[in-house]
């Protein structure tokens, strides 16, 4: 019996192992015939997805940011370059810790704390996987250190790139601007309009000026590289390239030479000239003073240097050119003695009777000649400069005739020149005093709109185009500053002139006011200043108040802080029967408008009349005009003339 229990039990065992073998079986089968559907379908079916995957954590694209176009001016002088020097870069997927990278560095090269955090901005800002620059402009002496010690430091490059450059200087810095690093500001406005992807793999942008004005034009379109890269995101190998499209180069209207002159005429002080081509709106001088170093800029300005700027009383970084606002003083009475012709509040012959004052109810509007002029029609008033004619004019007259008269020559208004930012100025009308004030215009605040003072403020920009618009009979072309672009490999594309709506003017007040003006050279406020010119111009000096004088007293220049003394100011056209030129020019605080802003007119219209530089020659040095530093300026690029509407204004005689 016992063994009969003995073998039932062991028949019992193999009978739950075969069991359990036949599972095991079960479940082994299964479980290969699961991983054999997983590998068919990972292998097979899925397999030309997985390869592209594959392929894309072995290949990558790294940006390759274009070259910056070129800026020359009209005759082919380069105004801005880039210059290849060498940069300090570091590769974060090739390193562990940014801070054992920059103490390595140590001895070797000096690297600033604000350039490391510059550093770790771009490394957000990128994939990681290109060379990203940490030092820029290296010396030879740090390029050797450097390379004679990279065997123990690892994602650390040198690099040649190529940096924008203005070889002139501080001359001419706020028409060409300057660029500046690319700040998450410039991130964010690129990304809302949809023009991030063309900074891929750039550093720098257009920060003022042309350099900004026309960023699309200088930037280009990037490229890229197709990479392979290692499991740890190191580059192995380039596997094609596709080059980036350089930026365009452009070719400014501006004169060099002759912005280089007026820059130094002006010797320090403060103030701006812009000058024009009348018959196609070509911008031949751009100045405003003091100006600035654009170089500073370019690799992000030091905080001692953007101090010193800032704090300077002269305001370097204004563009008064183009932002600052002034009185046009007597230089406005021209344009009211059209205004008084074309609405008939006058003719020529009307006399204005000019003790020296205008009395408006216990008021006493004063002239700048304390006897008067006696009896003035209206070409006398432009060429002695009677205040007494224009208050009484303008007391006729009223501020909203004076406002509807003046809009059109853009006074108060955007020129529309191509550069950004430019300010509107002041030109007042009742409706402008009720909206800025909530107050009713007052008739005894008109007279001292007729001789540009009250509330009156424009910029030398408005002024030079007024006078370019008057010098071209009445038809304004807007100014412009870009004469050409060129793409890379492609033609120049000349920029047409751009005719404005015609001011309606009967030729023969502009004949009048043009020979009044004439005779303000020859026989009036400004004829020392144009004594023995070889051209015919026609002119009007301005004095400008900065700070009011009370009724009982009398200015006395030396008892006036030199920033409370007046300014000066200077509006001409030359030569007066074919107009090549119209400028305004402001020397702030210079006092009497012949005093300082009229002799630079003068030497200005020497220089480019008739190539003729002052008589003193001393500290007047002009850019360099070497073959080498010239670009060829096709020949298609002559000066575009668009004809004047009414007959150009003839010289007159003396009165």
């Amino acid at each position: 019996m016992r063994v009969t229990d003995d073998v039932n039990q062991a028949l019992a065992n193999l009978r739950k192992i075969r069991r359990r073998l036949l599972l095991c079986a079960v479940l082994s089968i299964a479980g290969g015939a699961l991983l054999l559907a997983r590998l068919t379908y990972l292998q097979v079916l899925r397999h030309d997805d997985f390869q592209a995957q594959a392929e894309d954590n072995r290949i990558a694209l790294v940006p390759v940011p274009p070259t910056r176009g070129l800026i020359l001016d009209r005759n082919g002088v380069l105004m801005a370059e880039n210059i290849a020097y060498y940069t300090l870069e570091l590769a974060p997927s090739r390193f562990s810790r940014l801070e054992q990278t920059v103490a390595d560095l140590a001895g070797l090269v000096d690297i600033a704390p604000r350039d490391v955090r510059r550093f770790r901005r771009l490394i957000e800002d990128s994939r990681r996987l290109e060379p990203l620059p940490i030092k820029s402009r290296l010396t030879d002496e740090e390029v050797a250190k450097i390379a004679a010690n990279r065997y123990r430091l690892p994602g650390v490059e040198i690099r040649a790139r190529l940096f924008r450059s203005y070889p002139h200087g501080d001359l001419a810095s706020h028409l060409i601007g300057h660029i500046g690093r690319i700040s998450q500001a410039d991130r964010k406005r690129l990304d809302d309009a949809g023009e991030l992807s063309r900074y891929l793999g750039a550093t720098h942008i257009g920060k003022a000026g042309i350099e900004q004005s026309y960023e699309a034009l200088l930037h280009g379109r990037p490229g890229y590289d197709e990479v392979e890269v290692s499991a740890a995101g190191r580059v192995m190998r380039t596997l094609s390239r596709h080059p980036p499209v350089n930026g365009s180069d452009l070719t400014l209207t501006i004169d060099l030479k002759l912005q280089s002159l007026t820059e130094q005429l002006f010797n320090g002080r403060r103030g701006a000239l812009v000058a024009i081509e009348p018959a196609s709106g070509e911008v031949l001088a751009f100045v405003s003073q003091p100006s600035f170093d654009p170089n500073l800029f370019v690799d992000g300005i030091d905080p001692a240097s953007w101090q010193a700027l800032n704090e300077d009383p002269d305001k370097p970084l204004l563009n008064r050119a183009l932002r600052g606002t002034y009185p046009p003083g007597s230089t406005y009475k021209p344009f009211m003695a059209l205004a008084a012709l074309e609405t008939g509040m006058r003719r020529p012959g009307d006399l204005t009777a000019d003790p020296g004052y205008f009395q408006l109810g216990e008021h006493r509007f004063r002239d700048s000649r304390p006897e008067g002029y006696g009896s003035v029609d209206l070409h006398t008033s432009i060429v002695v400069s009677s205040d007494t004619y224009y208050y009484k004019l303008a007391y006729d007259m009223g501020v909203d005739r004076i406002h509807s008269f003046m809009k059109p020559w853009g006074f108060g208004q955007r020129t529309g020149i191509d550069l950004d930012h430019e300010a509107t100025g002041i030109l007042p009308s009742s409706e402008w005093k009720q909206r800025r004030f909530r107050q009713k215009w007052l008739p005894g605040e008109s007279p001292s709109i007729g001789i540009g003072q009250g509330y009156n403020a424009f910029t030398i920009l408005q002024l030079a185009h007024a006078t370019a618009t008057l010098a071209n009979g009445g038809r304004p072309m807007r100014p412009r500053l870009l004469r050409a672009s060129q793409a890379p490999g492609g033609p120049p594309e000349r920029v047409a002139a751009d005719p404005g709506e015609p001011i309606p003017l009967r030729p023969e007040h502009v004949r009048l006011v043009t020979r009044a003006m004439v005779e303000v050279n020859r026989l009036g406020t400004s004829r020392v200043v144009f004594s023995g010119a070889e051209y015919q111009a026609a002119g009007k000096t301005g004095t400008a108040q900065v700070i009011g004088i009370r009724q009982n007293e009398k200015y006395d220049v030396r008892k006036v802080a030199e920033r409370h003394r007046d300014h000066s100011l200077f509006v001409a056209f030359a030569p007066v029967a074919s107009p090549r030129i119209a400028l305004a020019v402001i020397v702030e605080n210079g006092g009497f408008g012949a005093q300082a802003a009229a002799p630079i007119a003068r030497a200005v219209f020497d220089f480019h009349l008739l190539e003729k530089l002052p008589p003193d020659r001393a500290g007047i040095r002009l850019p360099p005009m070497d073959e080498s530093e010239i670009r060829d300026v096709p020949e298609d690029l002559e000066p575009e003339r668009v004809e004047a509407l009414s007959t150009p204004a003839q010289p007159g005689g003396a009165r």
